[in-house]
C-alpha cells in the first residue's frame, strides 16, 4: 500500500466520499421520511388517519379521490375516503391532515356532496384549525365566469380557519392531464413515494355508430338526435343506469364530451340523445356537430364508458322513483325508466319539460306504454303551447301535495336536463315545498340526485 500525504488528493478523495454518501443518503432519508408519515398516520389505531373528502358532481372528483387514496395507501399511509356531507366538525378538529378534492356546481357553487358540508360547517368562524394541514384539489369549468368556485371558497374559508395548506391549490379545468399530474407529483412528494398506482383514464375503444335519427322534426328549438351504437369489436360491457360516455370527437381527444346514456345493457346497444349546438356564428360544435351530421353510419365513434355513482339508482332502487327533466335531460331519465322496467318496479312518476307537443314529445309511443301498463305516471309541460308559459318547476309547485305524499313513503328524486333555468328552477320549487334543510338533508342520504349540465 502506498501512503501519500499529497493535500490536493486528500481533498478529492473526501470529496468523492461525501458524493458517495449523499448519493446513499438522498434516497435512505425519503424512504425514512414516508415510513415517519406512514407511522404518525396510523398512530392512536386509526384516529389520526388522513381522510380524503370528496365532492362530486359526475363522478370526476371521486375517481380523483379514489387514486389519491390508493397512492396513500401504497405508500403506507392510512387513511379514509369520504364525502364532504360525512365529515363533522369533530372530524376537523382531530385530524391533523385532509386532503379535499371537489368540483363547482354551477357559478360557483357547493356541488350537492358538499351541500350539507357547506352549509353546517362554511358558514362558522373561529374553529381554530390550526393543528391541521390540507390541500385542496378543484375541479371546474373555464367558460363559468367562477371558475372552480367552491374550492377556492373552500381553501380561503379553511385558511381563515387556520389550517395550513401542505401545498398551494391546485385547479383543474375540464380535466386537464397536466394539472391532474401536478396533483400527484404533489402528491407523490408528500409521502415520499413515486411507486403512485397508474392514474391514466380507461382507453377510449371504437364503437359503431349503428343509428341515427332526429327526435324533434319542425321544433322550435335545436335539432335533437337518438344514437344507437355498437362495439366495433367485442362484447358489450356492463354499465348501470345513470352512467356517461366520453366521445373523442375527431382533432379533439384530449377534451372528451360527456352524454348521459339513455339505454341499459339489456337493450343491446349504448342510446344516447345529442342536441346540435349552434355557435353564434353559425357554425356546429364540434362533438354535437359531428356525431349528428358528419360521422358517417356504419363509421367508428371513439368512446368509453365511465360510472356516474351520484345519479345511480343503487339504494334507491326498491323505492318509489319521482325523475324531473327537460330538453336531453329526457336520455339519463329514460335510462332509470329502462332500469325499473327490467326489475318490474312500477311507482314510477315522470314530470318533463319541452317547447311544443306537436315537436318535442320525445319517445311518446314508449312512455304511453308504459302508463298503459301502469308503470308510469306522467305529466309534461309544454312552454309554448300555453298562453302563459309554463316550466316543469310549475308542474311541481301545483303538484305539491302529491310530491309530499310520495316523498313521505320513501320516494326519491331525480333530476336530469340544463343547469340554467330548469336544474335552478327545480331545485328552488322544491326548497319552496319541503324547505331548504329538508332538500339538503334528502341530498346528503343520497335521495336527491341530479345529472344536470
Amino acid at each position: 500500500m502506498i501512503l501519500t500525504n499529497d493535500p490536493t488528493r486528500l481533498v478529492l478523495t473526501a470529496a468523492c466520499l461525501a458524493s458517495y454518501g449523499l448519493v446513499c443518503l438522498v434516497p435512505w432519508l425519503r424512504h425514512r421520511r414516508a415510513r415517519a408519515v406512514a407511522r404518525a398516520a396510523r398512530a392512536g389505531g386509526g384516529a389520526n388517519a388522513w381522510i380524503v373528502a370528496y365532492a362530486s358532481q359526475t363522478g370526476n372528483a371521486e375517481q380523483l379521490a379514489r387514486q389519491t387514496s390508493e397512492t396513500l395507501r401504497v405508500a403506507g399511509v392510512a387513511n379514509r375516503i369520504c364525502e364532504f356531507d360525512e365529515l363533522e366538525h369533530a372530524d376537523l378538529r382531530s385530524t391533523e391532515r385532509i386532503l379535499f378534492l371537489t368540483s363547482t356546481y354551477g357559478e360557483g357553487d357547493a356541488p350537492d356532496a358538499a351541500a350539507s358540508f357547506a352549509q353546517r360547517l362554511m358558514t362558522r368562524t373561529g374553529l381554530e384549525l390550526q393543528h391541521l394541514h390540507y390541500a385542496v384539489l378543484a375541479l371546474g369549468d373555464s367558460a363559468y365566469a367562477s371558475f372552480c368556485g367552491f374550492g377556492r371558497a373552500l381553501d380561503a374559508w379553511l385558511h381563515g380557519q387556520g389550517a395550513r395548506a401542505l401545498f398551494a391549490r391546485v385547479e383543474v379545468d375540464r380535466s386537464n392531464a397536466d394539472s391532474i399530474a401536478h396533483w400527484r407529483r404533489q402528491l407523490s412528494h408528500l409521502v415520499g413515494t413515486s411507486d403512485a398506482p397508474d392514474w391514466g383514464a380507461p382507453e377510449f375503444a371504437d364503437w359503431r355508430l349503428a343509428e341515427r335519427r332526429l327526435l324533434n322534426p319542425g321544433s322550435a328549438g335545436a335539432p335533437l338526435y337518438h344514437l344507437e351504437l355498437e362495439p366495433a369489436q367485442g362484447a358489450l360491457p356492463v354499465w348501470q343506469s345513470g352512467d356517461l360516455v366520453q366521445v373523442a370527437a375527431p382533432g379533439e381527444p384530449e377534451r372528451p364530451r360527456e352524454y348521459s346514456i339513455a339505454s341499459v345493457p339489456q337493450d343491446g346497444r349504448v342510446h344516447l340523445l345529442v342536441r346540435l349546438h349552434r355557435h353564434a356564428d353559425g357554425s356546429s360544435g364540434l362533438a354535437s356537430g359531428w356525431l349528428t351530421q358528419a360521422a358517417p353510419l356504419g363509421g367508428k365513434v371513439q368512446l368509453r364508458l365511465r360510472e356516474h355513482r351520484r345519479f345511480r339508482l343503487e339504494d334507491n332502487a326498491q323505492r318509489p322513483l319521482i325523475l324531473i327533466g327537460n330538453g336531453s335531460g329526457i336520455a339519463g331519465l329514460r335510462g332509470h325508466l329502462r332500469a325499473r322496467v327490467q326489475t318490474g318496479q312500477a311507482r314510477n312518476w315522470l314530470l318533463f319539460g319541452e317547447r311544443n307537443a306537436a315537436h318535442d314529445s320525445h319517445y311518446a309511443d314508449e312512455l304511453a306504454a308504459l302508463e298503459a301498463a301502469g308503470m308510469l305516471r306522467l305529466d309534461r309541460a309544454f312552454s309554448r303551447d300555453t298562453a302563459g308559459r309554463v316550466y316543469v318547476q310549475d308542474l311541481l309547485l301545483r303538484e305539491a301535495a302529491t310530491l309530499r305524499a310520495w316523498v313521505e313513503e320513501g320516494a326519491a328524486i331525480y333530476v336530469c336536463g340544463s343547469l340554467e333555468g330548469m336544474a335552478a328552477g327545480v331545485d328552488q320549487a322544491l326548497q319552496q315545498i319541503f324547505t331548504s334543510t329538508f332538500m339538503v338533508e334528502m341530498a346528503r342520504t343520497g335521495r336527491y340526485r341530479r345529472d344536470v349540465y
